[in-house]
């Protein structure tokens, strides 16, 4: 694959961020993140002509590039400051990955499918995307080696909360994490102390399934 990024998509990229915001997505720096990330790069090149429409595509291994809206909102969510240690379950793509990165955030990124793992470890390099480390395993064990994290962002749907995330979260740390089966709720959970939490929902999103165990 060429990687090649022309006007023509930053152009198409600005208007993927100005429908990004006008659905409600408000912070700068993560809208200025879907402005700088090549997104067309991440996906198939058979869906090439779809990379800047606010959808969700197939990217194999039976998984999706999330939508542009869904990957803003929950960075939103994560208030991301720079520096900020980040654990995010799902590597998939890449492109959720890539734009945390850009906000400036210091990224573990866990992928339980091998063939996305191996590719997107060869691919983020190639487009000057630095994560701290990826990692082939259990997204509901998280990656307790680097814990505790300022937040940890799950990028696939779960039946519900995993403990091991929560024991891996600073006090004050957020846990943003699409809850449910067929259809999920994004919630966000922040730590208050070792055995308090709070809790906030939010509306309802579509994702792949969380899966378990490594294959």
């Amino acid at each position: 694959m060429i990687l090649k990024d022309t006007f023509k998509h930053k152009g198409l990229r600005n208007k993927l961020a100005l429908e990004v915001k006008r659905k409600g997505v408000l912070d700068f720096k993560v809208l200025k993140a879907i402005e700088c990330i090549p997104r067309h790069l991440f996906m198939d090149s058979s869906f090439i002509d779809h990379a800047y429409q606010d959808k969700a595509f197939p990217i194999g291994a039976g998984q999706t590039i999330s939508q542009p809206y869904t990957v803003a909102f929950q960075s939103e969510l994560l208030k991301v400051k720079k520096g900020d240690k980040i654990l995010e379950i799902g590597t998939g793509s890449g492109y959720q990955t890539a734009v945390l990165c850009e906000l400036g955030a210091i990224v573990y990124s866990v992928e339980r499918q091998k063939e996305l793992f191996k590719k997107t470890t060869l691919f983020l390099p190639k487009i000057g995307c630095y994560p701290k480390k990826l990692i082939f395993g259990d997204g509901y064990q998280g990656y307790e080696n680097e814990a505790p994290y300022d937040s940890i962002i799950v990028t696939a749907g779960a039946p519900f909360i995993p403990k091991m995330l929560l024991s891996q979260l600073k006090i004050n740390g957020k846990l943003v994490i699409p809850l449910g089966i067929e259809t999920q709720t994004m919630t966000l959970i922040i730590k208050i102390s070792e055995k308090k939490y709070k809790k906030v929902e939010f509306g309802d999103f579509q994702f792949v399934p969380l899966l378990k165990e490594k294959n």
